[in-house]
């Protein structure tokens, strides 16, 4: 039997998810897999918090590098966190010949094009299936099981934060700031939630199965980014009325040699399975050439399920090295290039628009000619009832058209004395 010892960097939550899970089930992956996993060292700032699980003090340390260069230590687990250090001890590892693991969406996403170069110039590996959708196991779908398809869509709910949020809100009829504030006291929200309702998470998770589905880094600056800040009780209700569900969604589709990738919630059919995916939970539905309509779905975050997806990445750098068979399967291949990633306002849609309209005759036509102009055509439209003279919802489901034409007609509806606050915008998935 094989024996490797493992150099872990960061002792959270995580980090001590992947320390039970050696405790809990390291004579099953032995038997299993032939391979005998310890722990070396680890490193982290705190030494003292308890995290549930045991350790020899002998093997902790504040110094990152010391757990890096011991000769024991044969693959190092990032799970620090950030783009700073964690990037430095990443690169010098891979830079030792050592294969690592990280579960470091933002890093891989802002900085992943140099690490991939890194451990191709080594000849190791880099494994991150814990970087997007948490226990999911779709980066290995991608990098294997899909390999022989060409990537026509992605849909993901890819983080559970909002997709919590957005449940709650629909389910109990509780407003955004009241959810959140809840959200935040259960743990299921950080206190400052920006990265995650403002989809700055879901856009550096969208990046990395891009370049995996389309063989090519795409930059964040790129990625039409929307989050789910300020969303209203009354747009989900009125969704649900005409048949829909409001996700934060991120959508990468490839289409006459252009990707387009963005993050943005939208109202998803009832019908459709990604509807059904509520709570904290996570879904990716893959489409390739080949096989068709994919699903996978789970846990996207927390302690188990991360630390989940980080042993079997832990397992399979132990394989490689068990077999001298170093980037197997490389982390990342260029392969066929896109011409270009599409620009935001190319970008073909439907849409949801609510308009807040002064209800006197002659209003509604007048707005439908904004849009027509733009050659917008309207699929249908609803006026709530209010007293002649007051502000009314006038909620409308467009046809598809561009970006650019929208922007044009949202400009001049909200500039209308008649609407009195700006047009509430949400996009329509029909999965097509």
């Amino acid at each position: 039997m094989k024996n490797y010892k493992i150099g872990l960097l960061g002792f959270g939550t995580i980090g001590a998810g992947v320390v039970e899970g050696i405790e809990r089930n390291g004579a099953l992956i032995a038997s299993r897999t032939d391979i005998q996993l310890s722990l070396n060292m680890l490193s982290d700032l705190d030494l003292d918090t308890d995290r549930g699980v045991t350790v020899e003090r002998e093997r902790m340390t504040t110094d990152s590098l010391k757990v890096i260069e011991s000769p024991d230590t044969d693959i190092v687990v990032e799970l620090i966190g950030g783009t700073g250090i964690a990037r430095e001890l990443i690169l010098r590892a891979l830079s030792l010949g050592k294969p690592v693991v990280t579960a470091n969406k933002a890093l891989l996403a802002e900085h992943g094009e140099e690490i991939y170069r890194t451990a191709h110039e080594n000849n190791t590996d880099v494994f991150y299936e814990g970087s997007v959708g948490g226990g999911i196991p779709v980066i290995r779908a991608l990098r294997e099981g899909l390999v022989a398809n060409e990537i026509e869509r992605i849909y993901g709910i890819l983080n559970g934060t909002c997709n919590y949020i957005l449940t709650s809100m629909e389910q109990d009829g509780v407003p955004f700031d009241q959810v959140l504030a809840e959200a935040q006291a259960e743990g299921f929200a950080e206190a400052n939630p920006g990265l995650d309702i403002d989809g700055i998470d879901t856009s550096h998770k969208a990046v990395i199965l891009a370049a995996l589905a389309y063989g090519k880094q795409v930059p964040l600056s790129m990625v039409t980014i929307r989050g789910i800040r300020g969303l209203e009780i009354t747009d989900i209700q009125y969704a649900a009325e005409l048949g829909y569900r409001i996700k934060l969604l991120a959508v990468l589709k490839h289409e006459d040699g252009e990707v387009e990738i963005g993050v943005y919630p939208a109202l998803v059919p009832l019908d459709h399975l990604l509807a059904s995916v509520n709570g904290v939970f996570n879904a990716v539905m893959v489409s390739g050439d080949v096989v068709g309509d994919t699903l996978y779905y789970g846990r996207g975050a927390g302690r188990k399920p991360t630390a989940s997806a980080v042993l079997g990445d832990i397992v399979d750098a132990a394989r490689n090295l068990a077999f001298s068979s170093p980037r197997r399967v490389p982390a990342f291949t260029e392969h066929t290039h896109y011409e270009r990633v599409r620009p935001h306002e190319d970008i073909r849609t439907r849409y949801y628009l609510r308009v807040s309209l002064l209800d006197k005759p002659g209003m509604i036509a007048r707005v439908a000619g904004i849009l027509g102009a733009q050659e917008i055509s309207i699929a249908s439209i609803i006026q709530k009832e209010c007293d002649l003279g007051c502000h009314a919802p006038v909620i409308i489901l467009t046809h598809t058209a561009q970006e650019r034409q929208f922007q044009a007609a949202l400009e001049q509806i909200d500039a209308l004395k008649e609407v009195d606050r700006p047009t509430v915008r949400l996009r329509i998935e029909d999965f097509k």
